[in-house]
């Protein structure tokens, strides 16, 4: 079993940054892909970000790409979620995850592939 928590949410401006942290326990990380998704009310829970395994790949949704960063750090067993230049649009619950069958960066945008979440963490961007 592998346990996720997500931090780093809160409230922000328009144009201003949040760090995501997704720290694991239980087991290494190190063999897990890793994604970030998210969920705003009334939608469906929507990828945002991957990154494999020994963080060679990662991936981005169109919507984020130039302004998200994804890294991992698997000695801290803890993924991140640079985010920069936030939009209104960016407002959601965040949601890290730990895919242990997503055998590509390819794959990592199906959710159905992730066998942990965490909790979620709420991010507001105000206009």
């Amino acid at each position: 079993q592998v346990q996720l928590v997500e931090s780093g949410g809160g409230l922000v401006q328009a144009g201003g940054s949040l760090r995501l942290s997704c720290a694991a326990s239980g087991r290494t990380l190190s063999t897990y892909t890793m994604g970030w998704f998210r969920q705003a009310p009334g939608k469906e829970r929507e990828f945002v970000s991957a990154i494999n395994r020994s963080s060679g790949s990662t991936r981005y949704a169109d919507s984020v790409k130039g302004r998200f960063t994804i890294s991992r750090d698997n000695a801290k067993n803890t993924v991140y979620l640079q985010m920069n230049s936030l939009k209104p649009e960016d407002t959601a619950v965040y949601y890290c995850a730990a895919s242990a069958r997503a055998s590509n960066i390819i794959l990592a945008v199906r959710t159905t592939l992730y066998d942990y979440w965490g909790q979620g963490t709420q991010v507001t961007v105000s206009s």
